[in-house]
C-alpha cells in the first residue's frame, strides 16, 4: 500500500475562531464550524455480517408483528381507544401499568450490563437509528454508487442525472420512511383496518399526524441527521463512561504494534524503515459511520459497530501482516498483553456479577408475576348520591359501584358475595356475565338488619367469584356506613 487512496476522508481540521467585520462597525464571530458531510465505505466481515443480521432481525419483527392474528385479532396490539393492550394471549389494562415499569427497568438493567461487559453493543447493532441509517446508506449506494461515485456525484453540477439519482433516492427514501410510520400506527390501530382506511384516503387525524410524523422523523434522522443522533442528541454517548472500567471490552487500536504508521510496499520490511504495521490507509476512517479517527483512541462519538475491525483486518491479509491491529478489546489487555481468554475470564467481576443478579431477580419476578396474575379485577365504588338509608323493616342499605373487568378472550359469569357484618345480605343480582377482555359496572345495594352495627363506618368484603372452568376470585374492602 504505497499511496493514500484519492478518496481517502482524513480528520476533520481545526477551523479557528475568526472576527469578521459586520455592517455595523463590530465583530462577528463564528462559534460553530460546518458540519461536513459523511460518507461510509462499503465493508465486508464478520462484525459487518452480524450488523446486518440484527437490522433483519429487528425488521422483520417490528413489520412483521402487526400483521400476526391471535384468537381472531391482532396479536400486538395496544388500543389506547379501549384501554386495552394485546401480547398474544396475554390482556393488560391501565391498572396493569406495573408491568410496563418493570419491563423498563429490566431494558435499562441489560443496558447497563451489556455496556460494562462489551461496550456499545446495542448502538453499534440493534439502535434503530443505527438499523435506519444502515438501510438508507444501503439505498443510497444501490442508487448512487458507491463511496466514491457518491462524493462525486455531489461535487457534480446540476444535470439530469444528478436530478434523476437524487430524485430517486429521495423517493424511495420517503416511501420506505412512510411505510415505517404506517407501521408504527399498526400497533395502536388494528393495522389491517388501517390499510384499509389508508386505500380508502379516510384516514383519521390521529392516524394520519402519526403516520407522517414517525416517517418524517425515520427519513430526517436516518437520511440527513445520521451521527449528529448519536453525537449530539442522544444522550448514552455521554453517561456511557460511568458504566466502563478497565476491563470492557471495547473497540481499541493496538497503538504499540501500529505506530509509526506510514505507507510502504508489501515487500518492504516495516522494522528496516522503522514503521509500525498501520499503513496509514485511512479506511478505519472511512468506514466509521460517525466519521471518527480511532487510531485517536476511544471516543464518545465510537458506537462499537466494529466497522473498522473488518477492514483493518482485510487490510492486513493483502499485505501480510497478522491481524488484530484493531479489535475487540479492554484496557488492561491491551496493555497487559492478555489474550481473548484471559480477558473473557474478567467479565465475571463484581459490576457485572450485580448487574447480572439484579437483572435475572427483577426478570423472574416479573414473569412470576405474570404467570400468577389473576384475569379478574374488581374496583368498589360507593354510590355517593346516598351513602346510607333506611329501607323497610328498618334496614340499613349502602349502594355501591363494581367495575368488574374481565382480562380474558372469554365470557365469563361471576358470583358477587358480601361478608363482615352480622346478617349482611345482597339485596340485588348476584351474578352477572361479562364478555370477553369487556369492562362492564354493576350496581349492588348491601343490606343489614337495624341492630347489627353501631352508628359508623364498618369494613366489608366483597368477593367476586367466576364459575367456569378456570376458577379466579378476586376479594375487595370497602365501608359501610351506618347513620346515627
Amino acid at each position: 500500500m504505497s499511496s493514500v487512496p484519492p478518496d481517502a476522508q482524513s480528520p476533520k481540521p481545526i477551523i479557528p475562531i475568526v472576527p469578521e467585520p459586520s455592517k455595523g462597525g463590530g465583530e462577528t464571530v463564528s462559534l460553530y464550524a460546518a458540519r461536513e458531510k459523511i460518507y461510509p465505505r462499503s465493508v465486508s466481515g464478520v462484525f459487518s455480517n452480524w450488523r446486518w443480521i440484527t437490522v433483519w432481525l429487528t425488521q422483520i419483527v417490528f413489520y412483521g408483528l402487526p400483521w400476526l392474528e391471535w384468537n381472531a385479532r391482532q396479536a400486538v396490539l395496544f388500543d389506547l381507544e379501549s384501554r386495552r393492550f394485546f401480547i398474544f394471549g396475554l390482556v393488560l389494562y391501565p391498572q396493569d401499568f406495573i408491568y410496563l415499569t418493570g419491563l423498563l427497568v429490566i431494558s435499562a438493567l441489560a443496558l447497563f450490563l451489556f455496556t460494562a461487559v462489551a461496550g456499545r453493543l446495542w448502538c453499534g447493532y440493534a439502535c434503530p437509528q443505527t438499523v435506519y441509517t444502515e438501510i438508507f446508506i444501503w439505498i443510497e449506494k444501490k442508487v448512487e454508487g458507491d463511496r466514491s461515485a457518491r462524493m462525486r456525484l455531489d461535487k457534480a453540477e446540476f444535470s439530469g442525472e444528478k436530478l434523476r439519482k437524487k430524485w430517486l433516492k429521495h423517493a424511495l427514501w420517503i416511501g420506505f420512511a412512510l411505510w415505517t410510520g404506517f407501521t408504527f400506527v399498526g400497533y395502536f390501530t388494528p393495522i389491517r383496518e388501517l390499510a384499509a382506511l389508508s386505500l380508502a384516503a379516510s384516514l383519521g387525524p390521529w392516524q394520519t399526524f402519526w403516520i407522517f410524523f414517525y416517517g418524517f422523523a425515520t427519513y430526517g434522522n436516518a437520511g440527513f441527521m445520521r451521527e449528529q443522533v448519536c453525537k449530539y442528541m442522544c444522550p448514552y454517548a455521554r453517561f456511557q463512561s460511568a458504566m466502563f472500567d478497565k476491563d470492557t471490552m471495547i473497540v481499541t487500536y493496538d497503538e504499540k504494534r501500529g505506530e509509526p504508521r506510514g505507507a510502504r510496499s508489501k515487500k518492504a520490511d516495516p522494522a528496516a524503515l522503522g514503521l509500525g504495521a498501520c499503513v496509514d490507509c485511512t479506511l478505519c476512517v472511512q468506514v466509521c459511520p460517525t466519521g471518527i479517527d480511532i487510531r485517536k483512541g476511544l471516543q464518545y462519538e465510537c458506537i462499537g459497530c466494529g466497522a473498522c475491525i473488518d477492514v483493518c483486518d482485510d487490510v492486513m491479509d493483502k499485505v501480510g501482516y497478522p491481524r488484530g491491529l484493531i479489535k475487540y478489546s479492554t484496557e488492561n489487555g491491551v496493555a497487559n498483553g492478555w489474550s481473548t481468554s484471559q480477558m473473557l475470564r474478567r467479565a465475571l467481576r463484581p459490576r457485572v456479577l450485580v448487574y447480572s443478579g439484579i437483572l435475572l431477580l427483577i426478570t423472574v419476578a416479573v414473569m412470576v408475576s405474570l404467570f400468577m396474575r389473576t384475569p379478574l379485577k374488581v374496583d368498589v365504588i360507593r354510590d355517593r348520591g346516598a351513602l346510607a338509608r333506611m329501607v323497610e323493616q328498618g334496614r340499613i342499605e349502602n349502594v355501591f359501584r363494581l367495575q368488574i373487568m374481565n382480562a380474558t378472550e372469554s365470557p365469563q359469569r361471576y358470583v358477587i358475595t358480601v361478608s363482615g357484618l352480622p346478617g349482611v345480605t345482597l339485596n340485588s343480582e348476584a351474578e352477572i356475565e361479562v364478555l370477553p377482555t369487556e369492562v362492564r359496572s354493576a350496581a349492588v345495594r348491601v343490606q343489614i338488619p337495624p341492630d347489627a352495627a353501631k352508628p359508623g363506618s364498618h369494613p366489608i368484603v366483597f368477593d367476586v367469584r367466576s364459575t367456569g372452568d378456570d376458577v379466579s376470585h378476586v376479594t375487595e374492602k370497602a365501608a359501610f356506613l351506618v347513620p346515627r
